[in-house]
């Protein structure tokens, strides 16, 4: 496994831990990402460490036991996929939702820097270049 998918790895274990102090240690200063509306009520973009808070505060204000777990790292000389399984319960409802989501991410630095979420996994994978076919 490479520096960026063991760093991206780390990473996804701070947001398990919810250490948002552990997180911004993997993120670059003018890091960026982008949640979809097709993944989101709220859809947004979240810029630098101030906007890591605030996505993280937004999402603990209507959920509880926030879980990120990566399945599996597809990497490249410039980038590393991730096929990310997230689940939560809602604060007010208790209702479980789970959603299944693909993140491209980039890296300067040796930093988290840009984010694309995708809705399908296939994509995100021909967007780094790589087969669609997530099996190969």
């Amino acid at each position: 496994m490479s520096a960026s998918a063991e760093i991206l790895r780390s990473a996804y274990e701070a947001f398990g831990r919810d250490d948002i102090d552990a997180i911004l240690r993997f993120v670059h200063p003018e890091f960026e990402v982008a949640v979809p509306p097709e993944l989101s009520p709220e859809p947004d973009t979240y810029r630098g460490h101030d906007g890591i808070r605030r996505y993280f505060e937004t999402f603990a204000d209507a959920m509880d036991d926030i879980c990120f777990e990566p399945k599996r790292f597809w990497e490249t000389p410039s980038c590393v996929v991730a096929d990310v399984r997230m689940s939560a319960r809602g604060r007010l409802t208790s209702i479980r939702v789970e959603q299944h989501f693909a993140q491209l991410w980039v890296f300067r630095d040796d930093k988290l820097f840009r984010a694309t979420t995708y809705v399908s996994l296939p994509d995100a994978l021909r967007a780094a270049g790589l087969p669609a076919d997530p099996v190969a």
